[in-house]
């Protein structure tokens, strides 16, 4: 064995090693959010803090760090090879970790435990004041965190980079912009159509159990593998990985709201899709992680969007939604039912947001927290800038902090940075699947008929199985030979809606 091959093995087990500790902290905070007896709270948190710095103090071993450089030197920087692809991801990782105090890791991880608690409860009392002492810990420790990682623009760089490494502020505000500017006119020509769906027939009675089964169905029926994961209920849907065939989905219920648990396990089972296709012998190594947050959203956009809502999904699955709700959807028909999952409008929850203003919640969202982390917003004046916002770009104000400022569970869970992925991942997945149409066939032909494997398969092959080979910025020019553009995203909401609201 060479002097590299060995250096390597050592590498490799180490990572692994590490991994099996977060592994592990994901199976107790997966517990947490949806099992857990409240009462728990305060011990949970503690054990996640205590395996967060154990992890901690392995990436951060010197010998580690040796190895690493090491073989960073021997390969030149070169990521065209699995092994230089590895080392070098390793080797940022690496130097990143090493400007974190462990304390500091470990109270981030103790107070967004402790955080996400407290949420659930302020949320449900519709009390502001509960949760902001927490959040303002919480924002204080994140500018911690940017200060010891360093940056040179923003103090948002890196905490972005955290959940998109490679990108920066100033590109996503410019990339998001764009959007914007591009979503606007839209959005008033289709409010100025006239046309309106009759949406009360998605809040009509829809039995839990059966929700359950019909959600579940569809996610195994699109390609999910139920003996490599499973589906929970909590309050604020999520998928986790706890393993490389151990992914778990979740989803919440309401009997008067149907869109809510079919369309958010869509969304969650698109997270766990691109799980699953992972290489699960490369789990916990670069290339058997998740490339991005943004490209992993754009998995989930994807099924639950450009899939789940086109026509030809519901032209397949229709037979079996009447068959699972027979008293509610006896009497109505598919172009009412599908009209009605693609109403258009503004509203007050992001979750629940159709396609075109969906990313309007996002730039909410974007720019307070920038203004949060800045020293140019309080906390404590966060309520109303948020409603502010609201007013602006959507023209709502929320008559409560339940279904305003407190809807996210992402800042008291610590999760700073994050939001801006979720726009980012709608504009992958419709550059993605514009190309996946032109390389695999009529997809809607396919959907119609119940066939989903082509366009996973073709997922599997040009996203998943890269792991974090590239940057997402380089995969999309791979994968589409352009960079990213909000162009396929607008093209594909003109084509599904202008037909339903009348517009050229």
């Amino acid at each position: 064995m060479s002097d590299a091959d060995r250096l390597f093995a050592e590498v490799r087990e180490h990572a692994r090693q590490t991994a099996l500790l977060a592994s592990t902290a994901s199976v107790l905070e997966w517990d947490e959010r949806t099992y857990m007896p409240g009462a728990a709270g305060e011990y949970r948190a503690e054990q996640i803090a205590q395996l967060a710095g154990m992890a901690h103090a392995r990436w951060v071993d010197e010998r580690f760090g040796d190895n690493l450089t090491r073989l960073a030197d021997q390969l030149h920087g070169d990521r065209t090879t699995a092994i230089g692809a590895t080392v070098a991801e390793l080797k940022r990782q690496y130097d990143k970790k090493t400007r974190l105090p462990q304390s500091l890791v470990e109270e981030l991880a103790r107070t967004s435990i402790l955080g996400q608690q407290v949420w659930s409860e302020a949320r449900r009392d519709d009390d502001f004041a509960h949760l902001r002492p927490v959040l303002e810990k919480l924002f204080d420790l994140k500018r911690a965190e940017a200060a010891a990682l360093g940056y040179r623009d923003s103090i948002y760089d890196p905490l972005l980079d955290e959940f998109e490494p490679g990108a920066s502020t100033a590109e996503v505000r410019a990339v998001l912009a764009a959007l914007r500017d591009a979503l606007t006119p839209l959005a008033r020509a289709i409010a100025g159509s006239g046309r309106r769906p009759d949406v009360s027939l998605l809040e009509r009675q829809y039995p839990v159990d059966a929700q359950r089964e019909f959600a579940r169905a569809a996610a195994a029926r699109v390609g999910f593998d139920f003996a490599r994961g499973r589906l929970d209920t909590t309050a604020h849907p999520f998928c986790a990985s706890l393993g490389p065939h151990d992914i778990r989905l979740t989803t919440r219920y309401s009997e008067r709201e149907f869109c809510d648990a079919f369309f958010g396990t869509l969304h969650e089972a698109g997270h766990g899709l691109y799980e699953q296709g992972l290489p699960p012998d490369e789990f916990g190594l670069p290339l058997g992680e998740a490339m991005s947050l943004g490209i992993h959203e754009s998995q989930s956009r994807l099924w639950e969007n450009l899939v789940g809502r086109s026509r030809a999904f519901w032209e397949h699955l229709f037979p079996a939604a009447r068959s699972a709700f027979p008293q509610t959807l006896a009497s109505t028909s598919l172009d009412d039912f599908y009209f009605a999952i693609n109403d258009v409008r503004p509203s007050l929850i992001r979750v629940e947001a159709d396609e075109v203003t969906y990313n309007l919640h996002i730039f909410v969202r974007f720019e307070l927290e920038q203004a949060l982390l800045a020293d140019d917003l309080r906390v404590a004046d966060l309520p109303a800038a948020w409603n502010e916002r609201y007013r602006d770009y959507l023209g709502l104000t929320p008559p409560s902090d339940a279904v305003g400022v407190l809807q996210d569970i992402h800042w008291s869970g610590g999760a700073i940075g994050y939001f801006p992925t979720y726009a980012l991942g709608n504009l992958y997945a419709a550059q993605f699947f514009e190309q996946a149409e032109s390389e695999v066939g009529p997809l809607n032909e396919q959907f119609r008929r119940g066939e989903f494997q082509p366009l996973l398969g073709w997922l599997r092959q040009k996203i998943h199985r890269h792991g974090r080979r590239v940057r997402a910025a380089e995969l999309v020019q791979e994968v589409t030979g352009r960079p990213l553009s909000h162009e396929p995203l607008l093209r594909h909401l003109e084509r599904k809606l202008g037909p339903l609201y009348g517009m050229k």
